[in-house]
């Protein structure tokens, strides 16, 4: 059966989009949108066989902005849903909405193990480093020194990371992008569902009701060619308005160098498909405020998913035991039975 020819229109809900006006989340919903036509006719999908699975949040919301099926969960707890989807319809392509406070607080454990197992779905974090639904506390990725209702003499906390995180969790790619990068944005989308096994994009995103402007000073269109890091796989880390400037490693260490004083070919080249993530965990860390933001994909690597190898595991079982009879397994072994003294 041939696929439809679908266009953006095809994934626009009817239901009204309530998220205060302007709201980042906008911008990666249209986005969002406007590249499931082309990931349809790379993978050969139909669009009754796209799943959105979100927790609780703003950013949870989205399901409901899609013309797609979708389900919205319990506070945390979508990658361990989107797990179970996903093993259970493997013909599914699965995606997680979440946000810096319901995937990096109460529900960081089932991300972290949704990684590390190499789940097929594809995860994307909007980061505002805020509360925006609760109405503008300080989030897991507010950074020290945030004041807000519930910080207000500044957060003493050490911020989390969304792609160290994820690196350390040895996901299998990793990418950060910006809503208001809508060009960048949807080429991180379209390969992110390309990719087989666990996806994890970091979309920073602005709350300009309780955060206005967190990442205004590298996004916004007069800032973001000297202050962002586009990284490009085979490619020096070079940036800056006149691409005048790079990033090269020194004892170790990065550093900041002209392009006038270091020609390109002493420069470190950037390997996204490196098996080893150091460099991608060096990138992840650079301070903001030094250095350029990193943005783009960090790391992209093949290893077998989860469902391939429980496939395979489940194969061999079968193949040395037998298929079996559920009842007589739940019989087996040690059993005991309890009567009434």
């Amino acid at each position: 059966m041939t696929n439809p020819k679908y266009e953006r229109k095809d994934f626009v809900a009817k239901e009204d989009v309530r998220w205060c006006p302007g709201c980042g989340d906008y911008a990666v919903l249209s986005q969002v949108q406007r590249v499931m036509p082309e990931i349809c006719e790379r993978l050969q999908l139909r669009r009754e066989n796209i799943v959105f699975v979100s927790g609780i949040g703003c950013s949870s919301r989205f399901p409901y902005y899609m013309n797609t099926y979708g389900f919205h969960t319990i506070h945390g707890r979508a990658p361990a849903i989107a797990t179970g989807l996903q093993l259970c319809r493997p013909d599914l392509l699965v995606w997680v909405i979440t946000g810096d406070g319901d995937g990096l607080s109460i529900g960081t454990n089932h991300l972290v193990h949704c990684l590390r197992r190499n789940v097929n779905v594809k995860i994307l974090l909007f980061n505002n480093r805020i509360y925006g639904l609760t109405k503008g506390q300080f989030s897991p990725t507010s950074e020290k020194g945030k004041k807000t209702k519930s910080s207000p003499m500044g957060s003493i906390e050490q911020p989390i990371k969304p792609l160290s995180m994820a690196l350390a969790s040895e996901a299998t790619f990793v990418a950060r992008a910006s809503a208001t990068d809508g060009k960048n944005l949807q080429e991180i989308l379209l390969r992110a569902a390309c990719h087989r096994g666990s996806a994890f994009v970091e979309i920073l995103q602005n709350c300009n009701v309780f955060n206005d402007g967190a990442f205004e000073s590298f996004t916004s269109a007069a800032t973001r060619q000297d202050r962002s890091l586009y990284l490009q796989h085979g490619s020096p880390m070079i940036f800056g308005a006149n691409r005048d400037r790079a990033i090269r490693l020194r004892a170790g260490f990065p550093e900041i160098v002209r392009l006038d004083e270091f020609p390109e070919k002493e420069l470190l080249v950037f390997n996204e498909s490196a098996a080893h993530p150091g460099l991608a965990y060096m990138l992840s860390e650079l301070d903001e405020q030094a250095f350029p933001v990193p943005m783009g994909v960090f790391r992209c690597v093949d290893r077998s998913s989860f469902d391939e190898l429980l496939d395979e595991q489940i194969e061999t079982a079968v193949a040395k035991r037998g298929k079996g009879k559920l009842l007589e397994y739940i019989n087996s072994g040690d059993t005991w039975k309890v009567t009434a003294p």
